[in-house]
């Protein structure tokens, strides 16, 4: 005996803000995505390393907003150095790895940070894997 599946049998409707099961859920869903959306004013400590021939700056810490992306001190480095965006920048934490463009600088932050900086090594050849 076989049991025909109907869509109606396998896909639940989706729960809308009238339902009273979903009504805590959905709340708490909307307030997390309300929360992620603002942007935190708090700024942190970033000092530039230059490592191999890569040029040295003459400031090298600056307060950066912790809601930004490592894209934007990779964008703000190439800024100071007056670089072009196809001359090769390579960017490391604490001489050891190369962030993803996307990660956020709160949690390499809160990740890496050695005595209240984060440390970005910058060169222009590949020096680290």
């Amino acid at each position: 005996m076989s049991m025909a599946l109907t869509p109606d049998a396998v896909f639940s409707p989706p729960l809308t803000a009238t339902d009273s099961a979903g009504d805590a859920g959905l709340a708490e869903g909307l307030a997390a995505l309300e929360s992620y959306k603002k942007k935190d004013p708090a700024k942190v400590v970033v000092r530039f390393k230059a490592v191999g021939n890569a040029p040295i700056m003459k400031q090298n810490f600056f307060r950066v907003t912790v809601s930004n992306r490592f894209q934007a001190v990779i964008q703000f480095l190439r800024k100071e150095l007056g670089w072009k965006p196809g001359e090769p920048l390579f960017t490391y934490i604490n001489l050891a790895f190369s962030p993803a463009p996307d990660d956020t600088i709160a949690n390499l932050y809160r990740s890496f940070a050695t005595d209240g900086h984060l440390i970005v090594n910058y060169s222009t050849t590949a020096a680290w894997g």
